[in-house]
């Protein structure tokens, strides 16, 4: 049967640096936090980093690598439901790049990710650390907000984490299937006539241009500060 099975590149390079370097940063903005005092000067860099990563992300899922596109996990209640009680179809196939479940942890963390760098841009700390909008809110406003940036946000960011991880270990341990090599390596084996995700030069070079262009919109967006 492996003699059947081919390499498929599934995760692009832009992909896989984007995975690793936001795994990075929620560590480093976690652990930061924890820290505080000088170590609040990188838990604003790691803050602004996100912040760059998950507009490219944005835009890296309309014109990404196939399996990297929300239009391969975007799946309708209905193909989940099928997923969960073990019924997909071969045809469907949702396990080569997000499964259903997969795709909820992602687009959760995203989201979860946007709230807490959007109420960390309005933050107060009431010591010597301020986001970089606050100006543009009400005193008051940016109380509530640093309360869910501290609180809830944080509490659910690492709760995700966990829950990733433990994914992770599910998969390996249970059904001997490996979700970190692919993310290094880029590659599956699969059956043949599965899609393959484009990753050559061209495309790097246009996610580096977006990268680019991202980082720069973020660095204009802090500037106003001042």
């Amino acid at each position: 049967m492996n003699d059947e099975l081919q390499s498929v590149r599934v995760w692009d390079l832009p992909t896989r640096v984007f995975h690793w370097l936001l795994a990075l940063c929620i560590v480093g903005s976690i652990v930061s936090a924890k820290t505080g005092g000088n170590a609040m000067v990188w838990h604003f860099r790691f803050g602004y980093v996100v912040f760059t990563l998950l507009v490219f992300r944005l835009l890296w899922g309309l014109v990404g690598g196939h399996w990297s596109r929300f239009a391969t996990f975007l799946y309708a209640p209905s193909t989940t439901l099928r997923y969960l009680r073990g019924q997909s179809r071969p045809d469907e196939l949702l396990d080569v790049g997000h499964s259903p479940l997969g795709a909820f942890s992602v687009f959760a963390l995203l989201v979860i990710l946007a709230l807490q760098v959007g109420t960390g841009l309005f933050a107060d700390d009431e010591i010597s650390n301020t986001g970089p909008l606050i100006k543009f809110v009400s005193g008051s406003t940016s109380l509530m907000l640093t309360k869910w940036h501290k609180t809830f946000g944080q509490g659910l960011i690492i709760t995700l984490v966990l829950l990733h991880i433990g994914a992770i270990v599910f998969y390996r341990v249970k059904k001997n299937r490996d979700l970190v090599g692919p993310m290094l390596t880029g590659d599956k084996r699969l059956e043949a006539g599965v899609p393959e995700s484009i990753d050559h030069h061209a495309s790097r070079g246009l996610a580096l241009t977006l990268l680019t262009g991202c980082a720069a919109l973020v660095a204009w967006l802090v500037s106003l500060s001042g």
